[in-house]
């Protein structure tokens, strides 16, 4: 990989927008849960029902992880290995990796271009595009885009063509949605829900058969969030943060202060994850 494209996004996630990038990548797992296909697999699985902390805090670390690392050096190769151990164990289509891949490029452009104290340039865009590409490549993915528009188109075309409503959908998604909101008071929760619903579109709600929030409200959230953006964007002007700081240098609830590449994974799998890792198979 390119140096200069990896170094890009590290700034992108753990320097200039790690908030958005940060809720831009929920939304993007969110809108996994919409394709029955994968919520069905989720759902078989009983990871994101059962364990929806240690699934979310998993999947945040390693997308952290490979930027901060990077997918190319000796521990960012060894995320790319034990994730395609993973999803070896797994029937998995092609077509829903794909999806998946562009969801980690789409969606945090479109949220930044949305919410952000600035839209991203033309050259940050490609620049995650070439990322996940390559993430892509490493993981064997031979039907995934090739540029970033394909990207993006195929990435609209499925929340447009193939969001489905499932029975799998809703209750995947409300496992997770329940994890999310659990640090927060329970007087909060119903508030809570309403905002994020304030933040899909008419697809995702249908898809994953909740109601719309209520206009006021979803122009409410809208003007926050613009209100955000322009204030950040004053403060950029004056003060830069200095330092990059990723997810994966934070506490998890799952971890605690830290976290070892043998504890990833769903525990009916993680004995043989780590033999395969110490090359004992």
């Amino acid at each position: 990989m390119d140096p200069i494209v990896l170094e890009r996004c590290r700034d992108l996630v753990g320097l200039l927008f790690p908030w958005d990038m940060n809720r831009a990548l929920e939304l993007a797992l969110l809108k996994t849960f919409c394709l029955p296909s994968i919520s069905g697999l989720l759902h078989q699985t009983g990871e994101f029902e059962q364990r929806p902390r240690k699934r979310y805090d998993d999947t945040a670390l390693i997308v952290a992880e490979l930027v901060r690392l990077g997918p190319d050096t000796p521990r960012g190769q060894a995320i790319i290995q034990r994730l395609n151990r993973i999803h070896a164990t797994y029937a998995i289509r092609q077509e829903d990796y794909a999806y998946v891949l562009s969801g980690f490029v789409a969606e945090p452009i479109r949220w930044i271009e949305s919410y952000g104290w600035r839209a991203l340039q033309p050259i940050e865009q490609e620049a995650l595009f070439l990322f996940w590409d390559h993430v892509g490549s490493l993981m064997n993915l031979e039907q995934r885009p090739r540029s970033l528009r394909q990207m993006m188109e195929l990435n609209q075309r499925a929340n447009v063509e193939l969001f489905a409503s499932a029975e799998s959908n809703q209750r995947v998604a409300e496992a997770t949605v329940a994890m999310l909101l659990a640090p927060w008071p329970a007087v909060l929760h119903r508030w809570l829900r309403s905002i994020m619903r304030s933040l899909l579109e008419p697809e995702t709600l249908s898809s994953l058969n909740w109601p719309p929030a209520p206009e006021w409200q979803i122009q409410a959230v809208r003007v926050v969030l613009h209100c955000r953006s322009l204030i950040l964007c004053t403060v950029r002007r004056v003060w830069a943060p200095k330092r990059r700081r990723f997810f994966s240098e934070r506490p998890t609830i799952s971890y605690g202060q830290h976290f070892t590449m043998e504890q990833i994974g769903p525990p009916s799998l993680l004995p043989r994850l780590n033999r395969s890792r110490l090359g004992d198979d």
